[in-house]
């Protein structure tokens, strides 16, 4: 399998930790040198290994955030 390239270009937030030390964070990512993207996931503590996540677009992102003000939470 082909190496996948990715560079944080932001740090969002961590919405939390696992009694493993693995963050969910949001950040803002270039994958394979690409346009960035928010993308939310588990990441080790510095970054080495990653977990499946989510990539959005910040049209997606937007799109997200008023789903989630509409559920009134």
């Amino acid at each position: 399998m082909a190496e996948i390239k990715f560079e944080i270009k932001e740090t969002v937030g961590t919405l939390s930790q696992s009694s493993k030390g693995w963050n969910k964070e949001l950040n803002l990512i270039s994958w394979n040198g690409k346009e960035p993207k928010f993308d939310l996931r588990d990441w080790a503590p510095e970054h080495e290994k990653m977990g499946k996540g989510i990539t959005l677009t910040a049209e997606e992102l937007k799109a997200l955030r008023d789903l989630l003000n509409e559920m009134g939470l």
